[in-house]
């Protein structure tokens, strides 16, 4: 029997907010059985998924890249970034090429991101340019190296995040004999939004927020078990019955008992398919 029966395929121990106990945190989820991807926001936290996932040889990975709101230098989250900046900076950082090249060609890095749009925290419309420019350019990295993107789009001044990203995105469909494959995460789109990356064969991940918002259920009904993969976005949105604390890989488990009740599914069933279902997407091997 496999070691690993679910995976948290986004969290963020990279952050400051696991700076005191990152280790009892990873060993937790670990020895309950819980494999979890790192994924990266910037530079500073791209180079500590890296080196978080080096220092486990089972059941830890990471995802490397710039996440959108980091292409200015105006948001702040403290749980991320440390108080006052002390820890990491978000500097309004340009997408460089050769350094995250560097790191995705790590044996342990699975994906490119978190990349996209994020509206929500759009500035003026050279917030959205400068965005756009770095989503491009890490699609390309993407296709280069042959790994999947973890996408984060957000909605926002009136304007689909979903809707550019796609058509950004059809750009890239055959060229240099491309395929784009990716996850879109924390999904929190329509139905309408969902069908086109639905139809290109990408996968769409759910938090602990499916555990207490019934603004999620329509669509995880819809869309097929085989596109469904499982996520905490930890340090953020605990799921119940943890909420109030801060979030961390092991409590997934959580996340996947809600898909399933919300499908009306075989809980054991659900599980099987989300673990295989991440296999695929990022080229591992778990079960």
């Amino acid at each position: 029997m496999s070691r690993f029966r679910y995976i948290d395929i986004h969290s963020h121990l990279n952050f400051v907010a696991f700076n005191s106990d990152r280790e009892a945190t990873a060993k937790r989820a670990l020895e309950a059985g819980v494999a979890f991807i790192t994924v990266g926001t910037q530079r500073d936290t791209s180079q500590k998924a890296v080196v978080l996932a080096e220092t486990h040889e089972n059941g830890v990975f990471a995802i490397v890249g710039l996440h959108p709101v980091h292409t200015s230098a105006s948001f702040h989250d403290e749980g991320e970034l440390g108080e006052g900046g002390k820890e990491f900076t978000s500097r309004g950082e340009v997408f460089e090429g050769v350094h995250y090249k560097d790191l995705v060609k790590h044996p342990k890095v699975v994906g490119v991101g978190e990349c996209g749009l994020d509206y929500y925290r759009i500035e003026n419309n050279e917030s959205r340019i400068a965005q756009e420019n770095a989503f491009r350019s890490q699609i390309e990295l993407a296709i280069s190296v042959k790994k999947p993107l973890m996408l984060h789009l957000r909605n926002g001044s009136g304007r689909s995040a979903y809707h550019d990203a796609f058509s950004i995105l059809n750009s890239y469909v055959g060229i240099r004999n491309s395929s784009v494959r990716g996850n879109l995460h924390f999904f929190a789109g329509s139905i309408e939004e969902a069908r086109p990356f639905l139809d290109r064969g990408y996968t769409f991940s759910f938090t602990g927020v499916v555990t207490f918002a019934q603004d999620y259920e329509a669509i995880v009904k819809y869309l097929p078990l085989q596109s469904i993969l499982s996520e905490t976005d930890a340090p953020y949105v605990s799921p119940v019955p943890y909420r109030g604390k801060r979030n961390e890989p092991l409590y997934v488990r959580e996340v996947v008992k809600a898909i399933a009740r919300i499908r009306g599914e075989d809980e054991e069933k659900v599980r099987a398919q989300i673990l295989k279902n991440a296999e695929q997407l990022f080229g591992i091997e778990l079960a």
